[in-house]
């Protein structure tokens, strides 16, 4: 049943998808072209409304449940219905933030989905007690706003939260997760048939009702996945994030030293350094693609490592991550501090 129903969202997707984009127009979702975006011409938004009916869709066949359904399912309401009036209005930042703060709340405080413990990898576990509710919620809003961060370019976020759904959805199976594994499943079927539309050159963006939903549904399926584990596991929904991860953390240090508001739009997102290295806009978004897909492939090496493999790991990677963000300027052409040292270190050697 559930390979037919995944189906049955895929093309419902697709065939919902032109609707949504007739609709986009009809209310004025639209999105105009300005010097911070790469479009040229008026283009509808609301995407991420046929990636949620046909998601809904199949959710209402399959009635995948756990605890947390409930409360997950009214998130995503919220989310939604932010989303959409944001694609129709352009919501300030403070109303967009109270959206994810209530969709999160619902998760988090009427769920009862929160990390509330963490197993140490030599004995021992940390016990956030009340820091619970609001280190979940960071996590959530988080993840949510990084997604939202990264759509930039045709079929960018689309196809990096299929790839990292990709992720979830295997590792939930190999631990056994059935809830995590459906639903991650029935939310990447939904996302590929509306990127037949959004890939480049895109007939319609997902807009923040798409980015939003995408990026709050990960965050809570990554939470549901690995939460109450180890310190090693935990890291696991960080690495198949890092694309989203990364980018919006070194937005968050590029804005700090340059004395920028954190909420200051900008052009240097990982896009749009590799736009201004020569790549053109299908050669960057596959590009990201790629690395998405590396990020998973670490996690699930990642996952399978004793916890000394995981360590040195984890510094490995850190520090591909630093000379690849320096490598294309993702901070600024001036702070490269590491090729700094090696450059410093190989001339005095």
């Amino acid at each position: 049943m559930i390979y037919v129903t995944l189906i049955i969202c895929f093309f419902a997707s697709v065939l919902l998808t032109p609707l949504v984009k007739q609709l986009a127009f009809r209310i004025g979702a639209t999105d105009r072209p300005n010097k911070r975006k790469v479009h040229q011409k008026i283009m509808p938004r609301l995407g991420g409304l046929a990636i949620f009916l046909s998601f809904l869709l199949g959710v209402i066949i399959l009635q995948p449940y756990n605890i947390y359904s409930t409360a997950i399912m009214a998130g995503a309401a919220v989310i939604i219905l932010t989303g959409a009036l944001d694609d129709m209005v352009e919501l300030s930042a403070k109303y967009k933030l109270a959206g994810q703060l209530v969709a999160a709340l619902l998760v988090v405080v009427w769920g009862g989905a929160q990390v509330e413990f963490i197993n140490l990898p030599f004995g021992g576990k940390i016990e956030f007690g009340f820091m619970s509710i609001p280190l979940t919620i960071v996590w959530i809003v988080g993840v949510t706003n990084a997604i939202n961060l990264i759509d930039g370019l045709d079929g960018l976020a689309a196809g990096v939260s299929s790839i990292a759904l990709i992720t979830i959805a295997g590792m939930a199976i190999i631990m056994g997760n059935t809830y995590v594994a459906v639903i991650a499943a029935l939310l990447l079927v939904s996302t590929l048939g509306f990127l037949i539309y959004n890939f480049y050159p895109a007939k319609i963006f997902m807009g923040d009702t798409g980015a939003l939903f995408l990026g709050y549904m990960i965050s809570v399926l990554a939470l549901l996945g690995f939460k109450n584990i180890t310190v090693v596991s935990l890291i696991i929904p960080v690495i198949i994030l890092g694309v989203p991860i990364s980018d919006t953390f070194y937005a968050i240090i590029r804005r700090f030293l340059n004395k920028q508001p954190l909420s200051a739009p900008d052009k240097s997102h990982l896009h749009h350094c590799l736009l201004r290295m020569g790549y053109s806009h299908k050669q960057t978004v596959l590009i990201i693609y790629a690395i998405a897909a590396i990020f998973g492939l670490a996690a699930l090496i990642f996952s399978q490592s004793t916890v000394w493999g995981s360590i040195i790991f984890s510094v490995v990677l850190l520090f591909v991550i630093q000379l690849l963000v320096e490598n294309i300027g993702l901070i600024g052409a001036e702070h490269r501090p590491l090729m700094k040292f090696l450059k410093a270190k190989r001339n005095n050697s």
